[in-house]
């Protein structure tokens, strides 16, 4: 299957153009802020030597590199993504591990093989599929029977301001966005909020039983300034401001001012809400 003819088209786009270069280019930034997100999830999925596991949404392999260390030489990680220069990344952070590979595919339709994997692992790298009950489908044939699946996603954006903050406090400075407000279900961070929402697709793909627990933490970890930098380039605020390069400088300072009433000892730490979802094929 062609890029253009895949289900997630717009995503394998967005993640190997402007988007993706973007989060390549300030990956260790955005590892550092999430990193406790992703040890969160590692010890709920509890990786066991010789294990052979699947990383989906990979991006520049951190999580990978973190379940290689705990499935050991006699276990395998496999890292999958849709952005070549995310891969890039990973495969260098990688390339001494020889129990990790990269592969660069949409996971929503790849043949893993039936039974591939012990376990199915992601930081934040499943809210975005096309069709989310096909695509868990999918990977629940890549799993064993009895083999568990793992995964972190955002719960609401009130309750993000970790992931919402800068973008409100530059709300009332930037133009109203074009169009009727987006659907909250379709691709994006926040697709899998809804609790029941995420139990029904997971259950619709064959998963069972279905658990859903809630993970509270403060994320960032990083300057003011390297907050400030991240805010203003990634995500849906980036993309505003490369529309409307005039008004950053505007935009900026009230950014800037939000992350700095967020500042302890030197560093912007911000609250986010997280669900820890784990699922078995039965």
């Amino acid at each position: 299957m062609s890029e253009a003819s895949s289900p997630n088209a717009s995503q394998i786009a967005y993640w190997n153009e402007q988007g993706g270069k973007t989060w390549a280019e300030l990956n260790d930034l955005l590892d550092r802020e999430i990193h406790g997100v992703g040890m969160q999830a590692i010890e709920a999925l509890a990786p066991a030597a010789g294990e052979r596991l699947l990383d989906v949404g990979c991006g520049g392999g951190q999580t990978t590199v973190a379940l290689a260390a705990r499935v050991g030489a006699s276990g395998a990680v496999t890292g999958v993504d849709i952005s070549r220069p995310m891969l890039e990344l990973a495969r260098k952070r990688a390339e001494r591990l020889p129990n990790v590979r990269f592969v660069e595919a949409d996971a929503q339709v790849r043949d893993f093989g039936e039974g591939a994997f012990d376990a199915i692992f992601s930081r934040f790298g499943v809210m975005f599929f096309a069709d989310p009950t096909a695509a868990f489908a999918n990977l629940r044939r890549a799993l064993r029977a009895g083999g568990r699946l793992v995964f972190a996603c955002w719960r609401t954006p009130g309750e993000n301001p970790f992931m919402t903050g800068p973008a409100m406090a530059a709300s009332a400075l930037l133009p109203a966005p074009a169009g009727p407000p987006p659907d909250p279900t379709a691709p994006g961070p926040f697709a899998f909020a809804d609790a029941e929402r995420v139990r029904g697709i997971l259950q619709g793909a064959g998963f069972e039983p279905v658990a859903l627990e809630k993970l509270d933490l403060q994320l960032g970890g990083v300057s003011l300034q390297d907050a400030l930098t991240l805010a203003l380039r990634v995500g849906p605020l980036g993309a505003r401001l490369r529309e409307n390069p005039e008004l950053a400088p505007r935009v900026r300072e009230s950014v800037r001012e939000v992350l700095a009433a967020n500042l302890k000892d030197g560093q912007v730490w911000m609250p986010g809400a997280v669900w820890i979802v784990t699922a078995h094929r039965p």
